[in-house]
């Protein structure tokens, strides 16, 4: 089987204009993935994938902060705190060695200590060492630790900033959740679609004695699960009843609990409202699991309250189609949870997908269809040279990962290795889950 491995998340707090952001854009730098047709959600840049030297993490920005009163600050610097105390597994605490010591980094510094997470304090700002090195002491009295002194304008300390961060990385957690080999299934959508109810029932329908492990860290629950013999884990973000002024806020919060989520699992179940059709949240939440490379089953949950003739399945069908193009690939599945309506179809649909995302496919075949495909439909040319596709092998699983090797990837066009990927899937099925292809260049052999 393919390991599982999840990235930790990191999240950034700190008042207005101390530089989380230019932290943000220092480490993930231009490689930030803008999936072109991944619907707007690593454009409002909530969080990014960040590889730095061995390491590789998840770096959520809390949120701004409107600058009005004082009091403003702090209670938004706590909303902030709170989301990271959630869902992080490591803390940077941001402030700014020019303004020095603030009343508010006091307050906030109290809260983050109290939670017991693991809490890294940046100084930012720190452009010349001789000149601020006092004032950088100053931030000790935070009761946090160490001070890091950095700036993130000019990229200085962030390498010691991060090692620090990242000895704080649960390697123990990340060795557990590798070595289990139990099915994950997040199940992910808006506030009050039905996900804790779909939890509920499933559980219910196999009289089992829950455990419910509070979610590692975060405080997501994992609930396990035994149905017919096997066992799953269900990752549950519903805790997102809160009293929240700000729809924007609400949605932040949710983007990020959603990340943290789909990290941890194999297979992600959207929960999708049958009354209010796929929306513009659902489709942001679609897209954090298709960049994610998991595997996805679409629920479309209250399936017993829509009126109903011969059409209505595939209407609705092809509008998810349409409105989520990008992933294809993904199974859909009408459901009640009200009712218990299809609910044990769920289980086969996950144990379908699940296989499809950690497939192994023969080398040997692979060369077959890929021939095969070549001869039904000539690879493109530019300016008389003409793509040539040397050989094809699957490199990993979960997902499904395959190397080809061309002799110029300039010509090797999106569409001609979506063709290639239809060709695939035509023999194979792969049903649920995105395949990733990585195009590599080799010279012509002579």
């Amino acid at each position: 089987m393919g390991k599982r491995k999840s990235r930790p998340v990191v999240a950034v707090v700190g008042r207005p204009n101390v530089g989380k952001s230019t932290l943000f854009n220092a480490l993930a730098g231009d490689n930030i993935s803008i999936v072109k047709d991944t619907p707007g959600i690593t454009r409002d840049r909530i969080y990014a994938d960040i590889t730095w030297l061995d390491m590789s993490f998840t770096l959520i920005d809390t949120g701004g902060i409107e600058p009005e009163s004082k009091d403003i600050i702090l209670s938004q610097m706590r909303e902030q705190a709170q989301i990271a105390i959630d869902t992080a597994d490591v803390i940077i605490f941001m402030v700014d060695v020019k303004q020095g010591l603030v009343d508010t980094d006091s307050k906030v510094a109290d809260m983050l200590r109290r939670s017991g997470k693991p809490i890294v304090l940046a100084v930012n700002k720190v452009d010349s060492y001789q000149k601020y090195m006092m004032d950088v002491y100053e931030f000790y009295n935070l009761g946090i630790g160490e001070p890091f002194a950095i700036s993130s304008a000019n990229k200085q300390g962030i390498g010691d900033l991060l090692d620090e961060v990242s000895s704080h990385f649960d390697k123990e957690k990340a060795q557990e959740e590798e070595e289990d080999e139990r099915t994950r299934i997040a199940i992910v959508g808006k506030p009050n679609v039905g996900k804790s109810s779909i939890i509920n029932k499933l559980i219910g329908e196999n009289r089992l004695i829950v455990s419910d492990i509070a979610g590692t860290t975060r405080d997501a629950v994992d609930t396990e699960v035994t149905y017919h013999g096997k066992e799953y884990v269900f990752i549950d973000t519903a805790g997102l009843r809160r009293k929240n002024k700000i729809k924007e806020e609400l949605e932040r919060y949710m983007i990020i609990r959603t990340v943290t989520a789909v990290e941890r699992a194999d297979i992600v179940v959207l929960v999708i409202d049958a009354a209010e059709g796929v929306t513009e949240q659902d489709a942001k939440i679609a897209g954090i699991a298709h960049d994610r490379g998991k595997a996805t089953i679409i629920a479309v949950n209250k399936w017993d309250l829509i009126e109903k003739d011969n059409k209505t399945v595939n209407q609705f069908t092809q509008k998810i189609r349409q409105i989520l193009s990008f992933m294809p690939y993904a199974e859909i599945i009408f459901i009640s949870a009200e009712t218990g309506q299809r609910l044990t179809k769920l289980y086969e649909t996950i144990d379908i997908v699940y296989e499809n995302h950690a497939m192994r496919v023969a080398t040997g075949v692979l060369n077959e269809i890929l021939a095969e495909a070549v001869a039904m439909q000539q690879p493109p040319s530019d300016k008389g040279k003409r793509l040539r596709l040397y050989y094809i092998t699957q490199a990993a699983v979960k997902p499904p990962t395959f190397v080809i090797f061309v002799n110029d990837k300039e010509l090797m066009h999106f569409s001609y290795t979506r063709y290639i990927e239809n060709q695939i899937r035509g023999a194979f099925g792969f049903r649920g889950t995105p395949l990733k292809f990585i195009i590599r260049e080799r010279k012509e052999n002579k």
